[in-house]
């Protein structure tokens, strides 16, 4: 049993930056792949990124491609997601993800964190 936990969100003015966190408990990361999505109101569920269980091998959405970037840290059971240039459009609740698979799409994926809010607004 995995459980994660996201942290980093928050309110930030257009073109800024955040850093979300995805720590993991319970159990190793090492062999999953984990991923990132988001939900905005009123909106259906997206993925954003997801990162291979080695960290070799990332994809991004196409709405994100070049502003945000995943990484991990195996020795500290965590995932980053690293945001930049932020746009209003941006605005989700985040959560990460472990699951067996890399895909984009949700139900590949077992385990869930309870999200982190992320505004971006001036």
């Amino acid at each position: 049993q995995v459980q994660l936990v996201e942290s980093g969100g928050g309110l930030v003015q257009p073109g800024g930056s955040l850093g979300l966190s995805c720590a993991a408990s319970g159990s190793s990361l090492d062999y999953y792949v984990v991923g990132w999505f988001r939900q905005a109101p009123g909106k259906e569920q997206e993925g954003v990124s997801y990162i291979s269980s080695g960290g070799g091998y990332t994809t991004y959405a196409d709405s994100v491609k070049g502003r945000f970037t995943i990484s991990r840290d195996n020795s500290k059971n965590t995932v980053y997601l690293q945001m930049n240039s932020l746009k209003p459009e941006d605005t989700a609740v985040y959560f990460c993800a472990a699951g067996p698979i890399g895909t984009m799409e949700a139900r590949s994926y077992r385990y869930w964190g309870q999200g982190t809010q992320v505004i971006v607004s001036s």
